[in-house]
């Protein structure tokens, strides 16, 4: 491990922050984005990863002096297994412990020259068994980010009286009474059929006893900690602190200097003058994250949905986004819509969502890019793919009404017709437009001025006692 120093000013003591996030994109993510308000706040940051990830993240993020990234092993010998998140997750689990124990001993006993002793963890609420352990023998203050939904969090808090009421099994979450469950007063109640743990996209390698085993397991370590740090805003679901006692709401987490940050892939951002040629509101913006798949007859329906609409639209295509063979376009239709559109195989979403050309946003509704189009006033089309993008999806459609859902057929194929109808209804809808920036106007109040910013800053205050 390469180290470098941190310097702080030279009459503010600081806390030292080692952030422990899960090792995927959409958990590296909004860590970075803590890690870098934490350093606005006058605290030192150190940011443990692993080394294949380190390697696609430091040449952007970092750049700030308080901030540092450092890399253990992740426990895979084979290329291809750090293709495989479930193989990848597991391994870090099993090898990360004896890593971070060993790093806060020799931050304590000053052997890292220049990271200074840690006085604080805070780690992934998917990690967080093993690291919470180690910071209570260690004598670290703790405290777990939970950077999902405010109902994911209220679902594992409430499973075991799910369990109780007979709804779902004790083994492994299966439905056993078929009704809504209604995890808070603000927001729709969830069908069963969206447990998180019932929805695996199409992972080959998706074992639901052990995922709803796990959550049982998040629930009790949830209780633990000094602080539960949550991506949200208080806004979104009022009802959300009272879920915990040490529940801090910290979100939205700003976009560092305005770009987006722990991304494992560059945005291309030849999308951005792109999108300077197109009129104000006229643009669909289309990506569903990092891990979405879909299958070749779907993605050309997109495709000819797409050009069924007639208006400029940005496309995010991953190389990996059909599941099991290289992209391939419906014939002629790159050359049908080399006016229309723009695909790029990453965008800058957050320069992208902030852009006035932007007039929806078709997404996977991870909580992830869901906060960032909630930051940027910006419609949905929601199409979930895994896991909580399906409650979300509920949340955003008929909780706070800031979007559509789009529904398949029978087949389970979403349509070109589909498509077409519900952007042309998307746009037309005044009121979503109206109830978008509202949120907008929310999610800037909390990020710098009252609510999640002074939340934030009475935490760093905190660490500093």
């Amino acid at each position: 491990m390469e180290h470098t120093s941190i310097s702080t000013g030279p009459h503010q003591a600081s806390a030292h922050v080692l952030l422990l996030p899960l090792p995927l994109q959409g958990h590296v993510a909004p860590f970075m984005k803590l890690g870098h308000q934490l350093v606005r706040h006058g605290s030192k940051v150190t940011f443990l990863t692993t080394e294949s990830i380190r390697s696609q993240i430091e040449k952007v993020d970092e750049e700030e002096e308080h901030m540092r990234i450092i890399s253990v092993p992740d426990g895979l010998a084979l290329e291809d297994d750090h293709k495989d998140d479930n193989r990848l997750v597991q391994s870090f689990l099993h090898v990360i412990p004896a890593h971070l124990e060993s790093l806060i001993r020799k931050s304590n006993e000053d052997e890292l020259i220049g990271i200074g002793q840690i006085t604080c963890l805070i780690v992934d609420v998917v990690l967080s068994r093993d690291p919470i352990e180690i910071a209570e023998k260690m004598g670290l203050k703790h405290a777990i980010f939970f950077p999902s939904a405010p109902g994911v969090l209220a679902l594992i808090l409430h499973i075991p009286k799910l369990i109780e009421a007979g709804i779902i099994g004790a083994d492994d979450g299966t439905v056993e009474k078929n009704e809504k469950i209604q995890l808070s007063p603000n927001l729709p109640a969830m069908d069963s059929a969206d447990l998180i743990w019932k929805r695996p996209g199409n992972k080959s390698n998706f074992n639901q006893k052990d995922v709803f085993q796990y959550l049982l397991l998040v629930n009790q370590i949830l209780k633990v900690p000094n602080w539960v740090l949550c991506n949200w805003f208080d806004e979104l679901d009022p009802s959300a602190n009272a879920l915990l006692p040490n529940i801090i709401s910290v979100g939205p987490l700003p976009a560092h200097d305005g770009k987006s940050t722990g991304n494992f892939r560059s945005g291309d951002l030849t999308c951005l003058p792109w999108l300077d040629g197109q009129s104000p509101g006229s643009v669909i913006y289309v990506a569903f994250g990092s891990t979405s798949k879909f299958s070749q007859q779907q993605f050309h329906e997109l495709a000819f949905g797409l050009e069924l609409i007639g208006k400029p639209f940005l496309w995010a295509v991953r190389p990996d986004f059909i599941d099991g063979i290289s992209i391939e376009y419906p014939d002629g239709f790159q050359d049908r819509v080399k006016n229309l559109g723009k695909i790029v195989n990453w965008a800058p979403q957050e320069k992208v969502l902030a852009h006035p050309s932007i007039a929806c946003y078709m997404t996977h509704c991870g909580w992830n890019s869901t906060m960032e189009s909630i930051n940027m006033g910006i419609p949905m089309l929601c199409w979930p793919y895994f896991g909580d993008q399906f409650w979300n999806k509920s949340c955003v459609c008929y909780g706070w009404k800031v979007g559509l859902e789009i529904n398949p057929d029978e087949d389970r194929m979403v349509t070109r017709h589909e498509i077409k109808r519900k952007v042309e209804e998307l746009l037309s809808d005044e009121g979503i437009k109206v109830n978008a920036l509202k949120l907008k106007e929310l999610a800037h109040n909390n990020a710098y001025e009252g609510g999640s910013s002074k939340n934030f800053r009475d935490f760093v205050a905190q660490l500093m006692l």
